[in-house]
């Protein structure tokens, strides 16, 4: 099934949330690691793979936004608590908004660097910003604070993912896995 349903996520939804969830997992351990890393080669191509990531992730983001505004999202269950319902949109929402926010901040650290970088060593990333230590270091400030705000919207996310499977026993985890086209 290409096309979401009222009931279920289509194939390409689902593809985009599986691919992108693991993307951003890899991301958060590239940025770790790269930032916690000693000055070497090893640490330069850490953030190489972490920028590059940061803006496939970016473009996906982009094309995942066209196709759920070309499809109807699947209704939640019925039945949930208004507190609920609030909480699905808004962890949602800022997950997108994090999906942005985080590759354009990595991109102007990256600009106020003045680093010139190529994504995946062929598309050139233009600079968004001039470069300026002090617009550098704070953004960067601001991109880990964003990225530990992710963490904890990961964490919640999954966290209510496993809650809607293993306690309330509905079809939330289950019409996201691949392979399944229908709710049970």
């Amino acid at each position: 099934m290409l096309r979401n349903t009222a009931d279920s996520w289509g194939a390409p939804a689902k593809l985009f949330h599986w691919v992108m969830a693991a993307l951003i997992l890899a991301q958060i351990a590239l940025g770790v690691m790269a930032a916690s890393w000693r000055v070497s080669p090893a640490k330069l191509e850490l953030f190489f793979w972490h920028k590059s990531t940061g803006m496939l992730i970016l473009a996906l983001v982009a094309l995942r936004l066209l196709w759920r505004l070309a499809n109807p999202t699947p209704a939640l269950p019925s039945g949930m608590p208004a507190w609920e319902l609030t909480a699905a949109r808004l962890s949602h929402g800022l997950l997108y908004v994090l999906m942005i926010a985080l590759p354009i901040t990595g991109w102007i650290v990256n600009s106020a660097s003045n680093i010139p970088f190529r994504i995946f060593w062929l598309i050139p990333l233009p600079a968004i910003v001039a470069p300026d230590k002090a617009t550098a270091d704070g953004v960067a400030l601001v991109h880990g604070g964003l990225a530990a705000l992710l963490a904890l919207v990961l964490v919640a996310h999954i966290g209510a993912a496993l809650r809607h499977h293993f306690v309330k026993r509905n079809t939330v985890l289950i019409r996201m896995l691949p392979g399944t086209s229908r709710t049970p």
